[in-house]
C-alpha cells in the first residue's frame, strides 16, 4: 500500500483528505506544520508528499529545498496551496515539486494526480 504524508495547517483539511485517500486505498498520516516533516520521513517510509506552502514555522519551500537537496531519500511531492500562483509554480517546480494543485481542490483530479506522480519513476 503506498503512503502519502499530508503536509497542511489546516487540521480540518488534513482529517478530510486522510479519510478520503484511505477510502481508495492509500495508507494516510498528516502535519499540521513543516518543522517535523524531515524527522518523520526519516522514521516512516513515505511515497508521496502533499505539502502546502503557507505554514507557521518551516513553510513548504523550505521544506522542498530539503527535499531537492536529498532526492534519493525523500518522496515524491505535490504541492496542495490556495496561494497558486505562477511565480510559486515555477519555484515549486524547481525544488523538485512534480504537480501543482490550487485550492480548494476537486478530489477526483487530485486522485489523477496523485496516481500519475506516483507511477512516474524516480
Amino acid at each position: 500500500m503506498e503512503s502519502i504524508l499530508i503536509v497542511d495547517d489546516d487540521i480540518n483539511l488534513c482529517t478530510f483528505l486522510a479519510e478520503e485517500l484511505n477510502e481508495v486505498g492509500y495508507e494516510t498520516s498528516y502535519l499540521t506544520d513543516g518543522d517535523n516533516v524531515a524527522k518523520f520521513l526519516k522514521d516512516k517510509k513515505t511515497d508521496l508528499l502533499l505539502l502546502d506552502l503557507k505554514m507557521p514555522g518551516k513553510d513548504g519551500f523550505r521544506i522542498l529545498q530539503d527535499i531537492h537537496y536529498q532526492p534519493n531519500s525523500y518522496p515524491k511531492v505535490i504541492v496542495l496551496t490556495a496561494y497558486a500562483d505562477v511565480k510559486s509554480a515555477i519555484e515549486s517546480a524547481k525544488l523538485g515539486a512534480s504537480d501543482f494543485v490550487s485550492k480548494p481542490y476537486e478530489f477526483d483530479e487530485l486522485l489523477i494526480s496523485i496516481r500519475k506522480v506516483l507511477q512516474k519513476e524516480n
